[in-house]
């Protein structure tokens, strides 16, 4: 149904099911992205001829549309090149205010880019970096989430969608636990974005982090959304020019929120390109989009139940438009390498997300991650492909 929107399945022999990494993009966006460059690039902020008041233009209405999507203000949207720069940034910043024996709360199902960082920064300023657990469904284990929040900690670090196991977290009582102890809470939605509505204001974190390349959008381009508060208190993370407001020999002036954040060219043209992905998906609409991957992770689960040696880590009715399984005593990798060999693009090994492979005791997974241009074709071309890779391993 909406393959034809997409350039890359003139390909009919490639089946792509590894969303979960990066998105297909869509002609709209990259049309959007020809046409800038070749008819109206300029650099934005400050120029004075009408090719850079169009691109300034054009760039801060992006900001408006992603603000939009997720129930913000434009002023609440700072461009970083990813989410992963998007949690270093706001990591850097928060390490300036953390002490020995502060304390830093995620769970072990994070990506590292939600992970690492605040390891990192534990490491750096004494802080106790805890992990809490999940359950055998891959839901966060909440007890245990109460049982390590206490008044000490000043960080929660949470995502809304795991890349493993593909697990919807319902977030809101556990921001407001974690407010009720002053701590500030991160909420990583880089898996979420393109599957579901995010509204932040409903989440109430004081920080929201998704990358455009995971929306149908260019590569290079992330999203940190904060609070006003958050974003005033926050320092910024690199120095140089656009994101200052005066600079004389012993002292600089920083520009307010979301500039400061911004130093240097900002990622302008894949900003522009990323709002025409956003539109795109807004105008598909996400109940359809919802309806059509439950359908397909309905057929898949169905499928895959079937077949022997395939198991499914931690199984439960809330995933969402990802599954990631194992096969026994062969080996993820020895299977994808079949199956590619037939044009299916699926993605093996741990997924950036080490921890909670360990949790799950095994090292690499299969995962099977679905975008809006899929269909129950793929499916169907995937799961007889593994039937075929299984047979084949089992003689």
């Amino acid at each position: 149904m909406f393959k034809k929107d997409f350039p890359i399945f003139k390909n009919k022999d490639i089946v792509y099911l590894d969303s979960a990494s990066s998105t297909q993009k869509p002609a709209v966006m990259i049309e959007a992205l020809r046409d800038f460059y070749e008819n109206t690039y300029s650099n934005v902020h400050r120029g004075t001829c009408s090719l850079a008041a169009c691109a300034t233009e054009r760039y801060e209405q992006a900001r408006k549309t992603v603000a939009d999507l997720i129930n913000m203000r434009a002023a609440n949207i700072v461009f970083t090149k990813g989410a992963t720069e998007s949690l270093n940034l706001i990591a850097a910043g928060l390490a300036q205010h953390l002490t020995p024996g502060d304390e830093i709360l995620i769970s072990v199902a994070e990506h590292h880019a939600n992970f690492v960082p605040w390891q990192q920064i534990a490491l750096k300023t004494g802080a106790v970096f805890n992990v809490f657990d999940v359950r055998e469904d891959g839901s966060y284990d909440t007890d245990d989430f109460a049982r390590k929040l206490n008044a000490k900690t000043k960080i929660v670090a949470l995502s809304h969608m795991s890349n493993v196991l593909g697990v919807v977290n319902p977030l809101t009582h556990l921001i407001d636990m974690a407010h009720a102890v002053h701590a500030v809470v991160v909420v990583d939605c880089a898996q979420s974005i393109a599957h579901m509505p995010v509204d932040a204001r409903a989440l109430n974190a004081d920080f929201l982090v998704f990358s455009g390349h995971k929306l149908y959008g260019p590569t290079g381009i992330g999203i940190l959304a904060g609070t006003d508060e958050m974003l005033d208190a926050l320092p910024p993370y690199q120095f140089g020019g656009d994101m200052v407001r005066s600079v004389r020999i012993k002292e600089t002036d920083f520009a307010a929120p979301p500039v400061k954040f911004e130093a240097g060219t900002p990622p302008f043209a894949e900003a522009i390109a990323l709002s025409e992905s956003i539109t795109y998906v807004r105008q598909i609409g996400f109940d359809k989009i919802m309806a059509r991957e439950h359908a397909l992770m309905n057929q898949l689960l169905n499928r895959t139940i079937e077949l022997p040696n395939v198991h499914i880590l931690a199984p439960n009715p809330n995933k969402e438009s990802l599954v990631a399984m194992t096969f026994g005593d062969i080996h993820p990798t020895d299977i994808a390498a079949l199956i590619a060999r037939q044009g299916i693009c699926v993605r093996v090994g741990h997924h950036c997300a080490m921890p909670i492979h360990e949790r799950f005791k095994t090292p690499v997974s299969l995962r099977v991650s679905l975008g809006i241009y899929n269909n129950a074709d793929d499916i169907e071309r995937f799961c007889n492909a593994l039937e075929k890779a299984l047979r084949f391993f089992k003689g």
